[in-house]
């Protein structure tokens, strides 16, 4: 099985428990996703499945839509409403207000990440650190924010809401923005609920439930729920002859294909994987091949192909024919009888003397 699911994560679970339900379902290890969802997040959760994990940096790196309910009036230690809630007792803002300090938050920008985050810095993991006490100063970074508009306001005892749609790019902190426009307005903010509406080319409401997903793997139709992961990659598709491609082999294009990366397929519009068109020349960057039924995937430089029960590292340019024709002699016994037990033991102890002797040869040349 390869592909993605789109999976419409609820309130209340991780996306690793989202992973680890994929994995129950599909009786597959290989599972990862593309974009973490906080807890009290929901929404469009791209589940990768088998050697579509390689392809998580690709769809991960897209741009991303949210709605939003930043509350104003109280603060959070965590920007959101895990943390502990303290009312500010400062005015509240109006409809108006907010419309003009959203101006700030769009655009590139540099932001500040939140305390409790998954950041690293120095080996320690944001979070982790500010839970001992002892929290990072983590250094901003540019995020781009392409649309933030106020959709609705509510106000209420102590507290204003503003529901808000997001758009934006990769790296970007929905908490950050929530808690830059309390400080901006002066009575602080925290991120009060979050839902993503659209990541990776998925659409929340083309989703699929959890409970949805289980029933589907009861009637045995769960690859009914997994999209083809080349029509996802925010490359244009390419099509080449793939005995070349999987090789790991450069492919000449001619001079008319301009550089960039590509989806390469083959004729029949199977994924071979994703390749870099410089100069007219084709040169494999990640590559999935078919060993047998199970699919794999590796980079063209150093591969790692995956078979039943271990894992083989490849030189630059090994071919797979020469991987699969190592399996298959893994799989078959050695003709004629095992050496006995007795004629190791002599071959050993011939190969002690041998070394014995060279090494006083070279000690007494010396």
């Amino acid at each position: 099985m390869l592909g993605v699911v789109n999976l419409d994560k609820p309130v209340g679970v991780t996306s690793h428990d989202m992973v680890g339900l994929m994995r129950r379902l599909t009786g597959m290890r290989r599972i990862g996703h593309a974009g973490t969802l906080d807890p009290l997040a929901s929404g469009v959760l791209p589940v990768l499945i088998g050697a579509a994990t390689r392809f998580s940096e690709e769809l991960t790196g897209g741009r991303k839509r949210y709605t939003a309910v930043a509350r104003f009036g109280v603060r959070s230690i965590t920007d959101d409403a895990e943390g502990p809630l303290e009312p500010s007792g400062a005015d509240l803002p109006d409809a108006a207000a907010i419309e003009r300090a959203l101006a700030g938050q769009r655009g590139t920008f540099d932001q500040r990440p939140p305390t409790f985050s998954a950041r690293k810095q120095g080996g320690q993991t944001a979070h982790r650190a500010a839970r001992r006490g002892t929290p990072l100063d983590l250094p901003p970074r540019r995020v781009t924010v392409d649309r933030l508009d106020l959709v609705a306001f509510t106000r209420g005892d102590g507290w204003a809401d503003a529901s808000l749609e997001i758009e934006c790019g990769p790296g970007t902190y929905i908490r950050s923005i929530a808690r830059d426009l309390g400080e901006a307005l002066g009575c602080g903010a925290y991120l009060h609920a979050l839902r993503r509406t659209a990541a990776a080319g998925l659409q929340v409401d083309e989703g699929h439930a959890p409970d949805e997903l289980e029933a589907l793997a009861d009637a045995g139709r769960l690859t009914d729920a997994v999209l083809p992961i080349a029509s996802l990659l925010p490359f244009p598709t390419l099509v080449v002859d793939g005995i070349a491609f999987r090789h790991g082999s450069p492919t000449p294009l001619g001079p008319a294909e301009g550089d960039g990366r590509r989806v390469v397929v083959d004729p029949a519009g199977e994924l071979l994987g994703i390749g870099s068109v410089t100069g007219g020349m084709l040169r494999p960057e990640k590559v999935i091949a078919t060993v047998g039924t199970l699919a794999v995937a590796h980079r063209s430089s150093t591969r790692w192909l995956t078979f039943p029960g271990s894992v083989r590292r490849q030189s630059r340019w090994a071919s797979l024919t020469a991987c699969t024709s190592a399996t298959r002699r893994s799989s078959t016994p050695r003709a004629g009888p095992r050496a006995s037990a007795g004629s190791r033991r002599r071959r050993l102890s011939s190969s002690r003397r041998r070394s014995r002797s060279s090494g006083a040869g070279r000690a007494s040349g010396d």
